[in-house]
């Protein structure tokens, strides 16, 4: 379990780093790997909580940084 939570933060913080130098995102590099790792991280919990698993934990972190990306900071963006 414990490696499984280090695997899904480091993960989330190379899919934080790779979207902001690809140019997906224009948030910062450090604003953009701590809404990877949270969102990596509440799904992680979820999976943990109600045995919910999509595909390996690898690729959950990677879906969950993803989707975490494109949710918050559409959500909070100023128009």
């Amino acid at each position: 379990m414990f490696p499984t939570l280090i695997g899904t933060v480091v993960i989330a913080g190379i899919v934080g780093y790779v979207s902001e130098r690809s140019g997906f995102t224009r948030n910062g590099v450090v604003p953009s790997v701590i809404i990877c790792i949270g969102g990596a991280f509440l799904f992680y919990f979820v999976a943990i909580m109600f045995g919910l698993r999509l595909f390996s934990p690898g690729i959950d972190a990677i879906l969950a940084s993803v989707g975490a990306l494109v949710i918050v900071p559409t959500h909070y963006r100023r128009k």
